[in-house]
């Protein structure tokens, strides 16, 4: 039997995971081993570089021209700046923010030199400016490792808005009120299948309040989607039906908490509730390489089998899930939702690994 914790929650201590500004203790002011600052990086010095070559080039196949060969010389620098700095992300988290800032634009300042040199060498360009491509180096890596940590900080507030929304969304009235009944009607000739159904919903309410930091398994929500489906298994019976396809091999990627069940819930909302039939549920996971790809699919009732059409509903909880996606993992997170045949599809694929 499962141990009994209904409706109360263990007091934990704040996760240092929850605090995500930039300026903590211990903590790097960005994170250049992120495939979205990478490319983030390279983009904005590119286009600094594309701007600045058109006040020397007369024609467009000059400027082309002008563009390669700088190229030539920004590129390599830019990656060889975001590879120091990723490979120094513990040993620069340690240093305080203006030391940081420091350390970040002298590796940018001979990343620049490592550049003017490759064009030097190669003869590209028959004198180098070294103290210029220093000075240069220094001023790209002070405005990317701006840039990037205002990103940071507008991502504070917007972790917070979802966080709360989220919360306002699991803990629904009706929910509540059905699984209360249910378990009532349970007491006397069922109480042991009673007993399990609050213990899930004591559960659900655990995870819903705890500050359980920015991320969690795969596998523990999982573990939460199959309580919440056994809650909702006692009061549809045979309308619900589940199938479960895991894939142990991606249990260890890393989602915001409380990502799976609301996808789960929105399953039964639109597709076993309206259906006097029911509807089939399946929640699929795979590791596809360094991919994990998760899957909600439940079949849609019919058009209309009442008097009037059935309820739609406003896309909140999808966008909910999709943006807390990409605040986690930037863009390597990919999120569609939608009709497929006659079923309705949501998918999503992560990082399988940390």
């Amino acid at each position: 039997m499962r141990s009994p914790s209904i409706l109360s929650t263990t007091p934990q201590a704040p996760s240092p995971a929850r605090t995500r500004g930039p300026a903590r203790a211990g903590a790097a002011i960005f994170d250049a081993c992120q495939i979205g600052v990478v490319l983030r990086a390279v983009m904005f010095v590119e286009a600094v570089v594309a701007a600045a070559t058109l006040f020397q080039a007369s024609t467009p196949s000059e400027w082309l021209m002008l563009l390669a060969t700088v190229t030539g010389g920004a590129l390599p620098a830019t990656l060889l700046w975001l590879l120091s700095a990723c490979w120094l992300k513990k040993l620069l988290g340690r240093l305080p923010r203006a030391a940081q800032y420091a350390a970040g634009a002298l590796l940018g300042a001979a990343a620049a030199v490592y550049g003017c040199g490759l064009l030097r060498l190669t003869g590209v360009v028959g004198s180098a400016p070294w103290i210029a491509s220093a000075l240069a180096g220094a001023m790209f890596a002070a405005l990317v490792m701006a840039a990037l940590v205002l990103r940071a900080r507008g991502q504070t507030p917007a972790a917070m808005t979802a966080r709360l929304e989220e919360l306002q969304s699991r803990i629904r009235p009706h929910f509540l009120f059905n699984t209360l009944n249910s378990a009532i009607a349970l007491v006397r000739e069922e109480p042991a299948k009673a007993e399990a159904m609050l213990e899930d919903l004591s559960e659900l309410f655990r995870h819903a309040l705890a500050d359980e930091g920015e991320s969690v398994t795969l596998a523990d929500e999982i573990a939460l989607a199959e309580r919440y489906l056994a809650i909702e298994q006692v009061r549809f019976g045979e309308r619900l039906r589940i199938r479960w396809d895991i894939d142990p091999a991606a249990n260890g990627a890393r989602l915001p908490p409380l990502l799976l069940q609301p996808l789960v819930e929105n399953a039964v909302k639109h597709g076993v509730e309206p259906s006097p039939e029911g509807a089939k549920i399946r929640i699929r996971t795979e590791r596809r390489g360094s991919m994990a790809v998760i899957e909600v699919i439940n079949s849609l009732p019919p058009l209309r089998w009442a008097d009037e059409p059935l309820p739609r509903g406003h896309g909140i909880a999808l966008a909910n899930v999709r943006d807390r996606l990409h605040l986690l993992h930037d863009v390597q997170a990919q999120f569609s939702a939608g009709m497929d045949q006659k079923a309705y599809r949501v998918r999503i694929a992560i990082p399988a690994e940390a």
